[in-house]
C-alpha cells in the first residue's frame, strides 16, 4: 500500500517564484502534495501565481497587527491548521517567526536562505558576500529553528562570484540555483531522507 502524499503549505510574502517551482514539482511520483499558499501580503502577486496552478491560497495581512506578532501568528495558525500540513516551506516568507510559533512545526519547517550558510544570516546577503571578496555565492535549504537561519542544512547550491558583479546580478544567478535546490531537498525531505543535497 502507498503511502499517502505527504501535505506541503507553502509560505511567501511576494512573487513567490521559488513557490512556483515548488508546486510545479509535486506531480507525479513525487511524496508530496501542495495544500495552501499562505501569505501576510494579500497583494502579493504570488498569490494569483498559486490560484493559476489550482493551489488553494489563504492571506493574513501582518499590518494591522502592529508590533504584536503573537496575535499575527495567531491569525497565520487559523489557515495553517485547517490545512492540516505535513511540511511548511518558507518560500521568501519576509516575517521573523517567533519560538512558539516555529515550535509547532518543529521539525517539518524548511526555508530557503540566499548565502551558503552559516555565512550571512538575516539580510544583504550578496552585497555581504561581494564586501567580503568571496570567490564564491550560493543558497541553502535548512530546518527552520528558534534561532535565525541557524537550523540544520538540508542542501545548499554554489555560483562563483565573477567579475564586475553587483548585488543584483548575484542574486539573479543565485536565484536560478534556488529554484533547482528547493525542489530538490523537498522531494528528498518528504521521502523521509534528510541527507543534504549538494549542487554546483
Amino acid at each position: 500500500m502507498t503511502a499517502a502524499p505527504r501535505r506541503v503549505a507553502i509560505l511567501i510574502s511576494g512573487g513567490g517564484s521559488n513557490m512556483v517551482k515548488l508546486v510545479e514539482s509535486m506531480t507525479g511520483d513525487h511524496p508530496a502534495r501542495p495544500v495552501l499558499v499562505l501569505s501576510n501580503d494579500p497583494a502579493a502577486s504570488g498569490l494569483d501565481r498559486a490560484r493559476a496552478l489550482d493551489v488553494p491560497v489563504a492571506a493574513v495581512d501582518h499590518r494591522p497587527f502592529g508590533r504584536d506578532r503573537a496575535a499575527f501568528e495567531t491569525a497565520l495558525l487559523q489557515p495553517l491548521l485547517e490545512a492540516s500540513p505535513d511540511v511548511v516551506c518558507l518560500a521568501g516568507f519576509m516575517r521573523v517567526l517567533t519560538p512558539a510559533f516555529v515550535a509547532r512545526f518543529a521539525g517539518r519547517m524548511l526555508n530557503i536562505h540566499p548565502s551558503l550558510l552559516p555565512a550571512y544570516p538575516g539580510l544583504h546577503t550578496h552585497q555581504r558576500a561581494l564586501d567580503a571578496g568571496d570567490a564564491q555565492a550560493g543558497c541553502t535549504v535548512h530546518e527552520v529553528t528558534a534561532d535565525l537561519d541557524a537550523g540544520p542544512v538540508l542542501g545548499q547550491a554554489r555560483v562563483p562570484v565573477l567579475p564586475g558583479d553587483t548585488a543584483d546580478s548575484l542574486a539573479a544567478r543565485v536565484l536560478v540555483q534556488e529554484h533547482r535546490l528547493y525542489p530538490a531537498v523537498l522531494r528528498r525531505f518528504a521521502a523521509g531522507d534528510r541527507t543534504p543535497v549538494l549542487l554546483g
